[in-house]
C-alpha cells in the first residue's frame, strides 16, 4: 500500500553546494525546485545522493528547513557531496564550474522508488543530473515508471555534460519543456530545426513530442508560454537583479504547481514571472518567499 504521506512532486537529480566567493550556499537545479515547490505549499521530495560528509549533513538539514521531504536522498560513503564554484558577472548573471565524481553521480535504484514513481503526481529532471551512466539509468528508471505524472524536462545545459542525443532522449520522457533563451537554440539543433524563433521552435517541440507545455524563459525579454493551441508572452519584471541563481528553478516550480492545480495558462505565467523576479532581487537560489507570492 502507497503512504498516504508522500509527496506531489518529486525532483531528481543533482544537489550541491553552489560555492560563491564569500559563501557557500545549498543549491542544484533540482533541489532549487523542490525547495520553491515546497515552499509554496505543495508536498514536495528530493531524490539525490549525498556523501557522508559535513556538507552532506548540510545539505540534508538545509533541504529539511526548506521543507522539503528527504527521506528518498542517498547517502554515499566513498564519494563527496557535489559543489560547484559560481562566479557572477557585474550584471549578476552566474557562470558554473563543477567538481566531478560527486555523490550524486551515483544515484542508485532502491525499493522504495518504484512506488513512490506509481504515485507521484508531477517530476522535475534536468540533463546534468544524467552526466553519469548510473544516475541516467536511475533518473530513466524512475520516469518510466511514473507515466501518470506530469514530468518536466528542465534543460540547465552545464559546461560539457550534454549532448544532442541526451537533450532528444530527455524530451522524449517529458510532458514539459523549461529552457531558457540560450539554451533554445542548442535544443532546437539537437533537434534539427533550423529556425531559432522562440515561437516557432516551441510549437514545433510541442507537436514533435506531444508535450503539454513548452516555457521558455528569456531574462530581460521576458518569458514565453506555449501548449498545445495556446501562447501567452509576457515582459519581465521590473527587479533589482542581486544575482540570477535559482530564478529560473522558481519558474518552474511556480509552474509544476500550476499545472498541478490547473491554473489558467496567463494566471500561472504571472505567477511564475514575479516569483523568478522575487528571486533575482535576492542573495542565493532559495530564498524565503513573501506570504503574496506563495499563492
Amino acid at each position: 500500500m502507497i503512504p498516504t504521506d508522500w509527496p506531489r512532486i518529486v525532483a531528481i537529480g543533482e544537489t550541491l553546494w553552489d560555492l560563491f566567493p564569500d559563501a557557500a550556499v545549498w543549491g542544484g537545479a533540482p533541489g532549487n525546485v523542490a525547495c520553491h515547490a515546497a515552499a509554496l505549499g505543495v508536498a514536495t521530495a528530493m531524490i539525490s545522493r549525498v556523501g557522508c560528509d559535513d556538507f552532506g549533513d548540510c545539505g540534508l538539514a538545509a533541504l529539511a528547513a526548506h521543507g522539503v521531504d528527504c527521506r528518498f536522498l542517498q547517502r554515499d560513503a566513498d564519494f563527496p557531496t557535489g559543489s560547484v564554484q559560481v562566479t557572477l558577472s557585474p550584471t549578476g548573471d552566474a557562470n558554473y564550474l563543477f567538481a566531478t565524481d560527486t555523490a550524486w553521480d551515483q544515484l542508485a535504484w532502491q525499493p522504495q522508488l518504484p512506488p513512490l514513481a506509481a504515485a507521484v503526481e508531477a517530476v522535475c529532471f534536468g540533463t546534468l543530473g544524467q552526466r553519469s551512466r548510473q544516475s541516467r539509468e536511475t533518473i530513466r528508471r524512475f520516469l518510466a515508471a511514473a507515466p501518470q505524472a506530469i514530468r518536466v524536462f528542465d534543460v540547465n545545459l552545464r559546461q560539457q555534460f550534454f549532448s544532442a542525443e541526451l537533450i532528444r532522449d530527455s524530451l522524449g520522457l517529458a510532458t514539459v519543456l523549461k529552457l531558457n533563451d540560450e539554451e533554445l537554440p542548442v535544443v532546437a539543433a539537437a533537434c534539427g530545426l533550423a529556425s531559432v524563433d522562440p515561437v516557432a521552435v516551441a510549437d514545433a517541440l510541442v507537436a514533435a513530442y506531444g508535450l503539454q507545455l513548452v516555457a521558455v524563459t528569456r531574462g530581460a525579454a521576458g518569458s514565453l508560454l506555449v501548449g498545445r493551441g495556446q501562447r501567452s508572452e509576457r515582459a519581465a519584471e521590473a527587479a533589482t537583479i542581486i544575482d540570477t541563481v535559482g530564478a529560473g528553478d522558481a519558474f518552474t516550480a511556480a509552474l509544476i504547481v500550476g499545472l498541478l492545480e490547473s491554473r489558467p495558462l496567463e494566471q500561472m505565467h504571472d505567477h511564475a514571472a514575479q516569483l523568478a523576479a522575487f528571486v533575482c532581487g535576492q542573495r542565493g537560489a532559495t530564498p524565503t518567499i513573501p506570504e503574496h507570492l506563495r499563492h
